[in-house]
């Protein structure tokens, strides 16, 4: 009996991928991001005449993942990141693995090959007030018809890239300057504080987005985005930010993850207690506002 097609196995295999993310054994962006990919695939291996699970060999796998792509501004990248190709080898593992376990096909393409290597992890950058407001300055530009004001002004606040991706104008509260967020996989749903500037240019953002037609509107994002996609775009957005305020470089990675760090050691300047730092932040572990806020609390290494 000849195996499923690469399409039917990927209609079952994503059936069950929405099912762990409704379970909580994956992420909601985790699975976006496998079913596209294997999409991807899909038109990949139609293109050199292979339409089933079987026939996908060793080679066109590993073909598949290095295989030029585009950018998050469409721009064709003859060699994709390291990030881009593990993302790749994963989401193929995985769809593999659960049509097996289907019985759709045998075949193990991604078998003994090894890892792809990771580049030692950035420590991030330690931001200061004064780089905060370089940032804030550099975000104006253009506002309220771009979003990076809107974008840092989230951050500031406390929120995740994928809690800043989702937020929208009925997330506002700005009589009384707070922002609510659902959370997200791994953060909690809260109430955070907005700043004065975070306060005036979210109201600028909400005005402009409220002006185009019935809401509710995304702040930053666009609602034709995947949840995995939107997460992405906060990055990319970020990143535009800190280039034009001359803090990221090719020497110099600047992530809104850096944010959270930052917001992370002024509540612990400000309060002194752990705890309301993974609060505000909406964690469940000390152990991680600990490390967002560079506390060495639990042993004899110096702070971070």
């Amino acid at each position: 009996m000849d195996s499923a097609t690469i399409k039917e196995a990927l209609l079952e295999v994503s059936r069950l991928w929405l099912h762990e993310a409704a379970a909580g054994r994956m992420s909601v962006e985790t699975a976006d991001l496998y079913m596209q990919v294997s999409e991807r695939l899909h038109r990949y291996a139609v293109a050199h005449g292979i339409s089933r699970m079987d026939d996908v060999s060793k080679d066109l796998a590993h073909a598949f993942i290095a295989a030029p792509g585009r950018d998050r501004r469409n721009n064709i990248t003859l060699n994709p990141a390291g990030s881009t190709r593990r993302q790749r080898r994963s989401a193929i593992a995985s769809f593999f693995a659960h049509a097996r376990s289907l019985g759709m096909t045998k075949a193990a393409p991604l078998l003994d090959s090894p890892p792809i290597k990771r580049g030692p992890r950035s420590p991030g950058a330690s931001l200061t007030a004064r780089d905060i407001e370089s940032l804030q300055f550099h975000a104006e530009r253009g506002m309220p018809a771009t979003r990076h004001a809107a974008l840092l002004a989230l951050l500031l606040a406390g929120l995740h890239s994928a809690e800043t991706a989702a937020a929208d104008t009925t997330d506002l509260d700005l009589a009384h300057a707070r922002v609510s967020t659902a959370g997200a996989t791994r953060t909690h749903p809260r109430t955070c504080r907005l700043t004065e500037w975070g306060v005036y240019v979210l109201g600028l953002r909400a005005a402009r987005l409220d002006r185009s037609g019935c809401g509710p509107h995304r702040l930053v994002t666009s609602t034709k985005s995947s949840r995995y996609g939107a997460q992405a775009s906060v990055g990319a957005g970020f990143n535009d930010i800190a280039r034009n305020a001359g803090l990221a470089t090719p020497k110099r990675k600047v992530e809104p993850r850096d944010i959270t760090r930052y917001v992370a050691r002024q509540i612990l300047h400000e309060t002194g207690q752990l705890s309301e730092v993974a609060r505000r932040l909406g964690l469940s572990s000390l152990d991680a506002a600990a490390g967002l806020a560079g506390l060495a609390w639990r042993n004899e290494d110096t702070a971070r």
